[in-house]
């Protein structure tokens, strides 16, 4: 008797833990049953995290909710990613290993062409011709003559200046450097901050330094440099370009704080009047809109190109289509089904007239604008883009990622006077003569 008692709990745990045990082994089953073995999923990584990108997420929220509600067999994971992170860090090691994520956003050109060599990426030529696509420019989206993502919108990076402010100070918007130079010593005199700048991630600040570089150098200089390897950054115009960057420095042209700031810092300073120009990309635009009404700073905005070394220059401005989505080349045949079908929703003119009246963004698809939709300032970039000479790419879009680390680099040590431009340019060569190096020994 005693001994029953003694293990009687024992027992009890055995019977109790024995019917778990069913229990569960029986859900498992149930669960096996349930299953849709069919479901096909897709992960889709973007990197509209920002403020200024809101409008563009909602619209690709949209378009992926709708497609799964027509397709239930497939399950689109959507998810994003800060843009340096995605780009410079998550993006580059998944390549190396074979695993990004099914779809995702992309920069063409030097971008792309690593991952297209090395076959991480699906051919989409076959699907542009299967859907009589009509885009504007596949060039930065084309390596060996085959398609390999798709741009969704379009891009500039114009001047953008205050005229209230230029107005109160008797001021004309700056057509050349040495004009620039002046506008920047009236506004710092006048009490405002000549130029809004937030280069926490670098980028922005290298818009200056290849605007400069282009205005001296010329346009054909940074393509022998970034697909040809010859010639050299260390030149005279080159020289002068960056010097042109610190004397910009020194005048006080930037906020002092311009290196732990965000591009939605920098653009807080614009529209609350504190600084007179901000240049940035067109992808902004939407963050100079008041959403209550109370505010017509927008109508206070105008759009010109970035001023040239002398008047009578060709008159160009950084833009193109370089922004896009990707295939991974590891998808099963149903994914890639999949993924084609979602591609077909997110590349009709429905959507391209929502990114350009929502988002306020250069549509990459040939259709017509409505510009009495389309807001004044997008308006005024749509116009100078169709009346500059000359378009070019960024040359961080550009470089190669090698180089451009240097080049993004370099630009924000000068920008703080840490170093001159001489020592940039020596820096940049010695950059890029090791990418080369490297590349022709493979």
């Amino acid at each position: 008797m005693t001994f029953l008692k003694r293990y009687s709990w024992i027992f009890l745990y055995v019977c109790v833990l024995a019917a778990l045990i069913a229990y569960c082994l029986q859900m498992g089953k149930e669960r096996s049953v349930t299953v849709d073995q069919d479901k096909v999923t897709l992960t889709f990584r973007h990197l509209w995290t920002q403020e200024h990108d809101q409008p563009i997420l909602r619209i690709f929220q949209d378009v992926v909710s709708q497609y799964q509600e027509d397709h239930p067999h497939v399950k689109v994971n959507f998810e994003g990613l800060e843009q340096t992170i995605h780009r410079e860090q998550k993006l580059k090691s998944e390549m190396v290993t074979g695993t990004p994520p099914d779809m995702f956003v992309l920069f063409g050109g030097a971008e792309l062409e690593p991952y297209a060599t090395s076959n991480r990426l699906m051919d989409l030529t076959d699907l542009v011709a299967e859907l009589d696509l009509e885009f504007r420019d596949l060039h930065l989206w084309t390596f060996d003559g085959r398609v390999y993502g798709l741009p969704f919108e379009g891009h500039a990076e114009p001047l953008y200046y205050n005229r209230r402010i230029f107005d109160e100070l008797g001021l004309e918007p700056p057509e050349t450097i040495d004009e620039l130079f002046a506008v920047t010593a009236a506004l710092r005199a006048g009490g405002y901050i000549p130029f809004a700048l937030g280069n926490e991630d670098l980028w922005p600040g290298a818009i200056f330094a290849h605007y400069l570089m282009d205005r001296y150098a010329g346009p054909e200089l940074i393509e022998q440099l970034a697909y040809e390897g010859k010639s050299s950054f260390y030149n005279i115009g080159y020289l002068q370009a960056f010097e042109a960057l610190r004397k910009l420095a020194e005048d006080g042209a930037f906020n002092s704080n311009a290196a732990d700031l965000t591009t939605t810092d920098a653009i807080r300073l614009f529209t609350e009047e504190r600084a007179a120009m901000y240049v940035n990309g067109s992808w902004d635009i939407t963050m100079f809109r008041d959403p209550s009404g109370a505010s017509d700073f927008e109508q206070q905005i105008g759009v010109i190109p970035f001023p040239v070394v002398s008047p009578g220059q060709t008159l160009s401005v950084t833009g193109g289509y370089t922004i896009g989505i990707a295939l991974s080349s590891n998808l099963t045949e149903a994914q890639r089904e999949a993924a084609y079908g979602l591609m077909k929703e997110i590349y009709t003119d429905e959507v391209q007239s929502r990114i350009v009246y929502e988002g306020q963004r250069l549509p990459s698809m040939a259709i017509p604008i409505d510009p009495s939709l389309a807001g004044p300032v997008f308006v005024q970039v749509v116009n100078l883009m169709e009346q500059v000479e000359e378009t070019f790419i960024a040359y961080d879009n550009v470089l190669s990622p090698e180089v451009n680390k240097t080049f993004l680099s370099v630009v924000d040590r000068v920008l703080k006077l840490e170093i001159t431009g001489e020592e940039a340019l020596r820096e940049l060569d010695a950059a890029s003569n090791a990418y080369w190096k490297l590349r022709d020994s493979r």
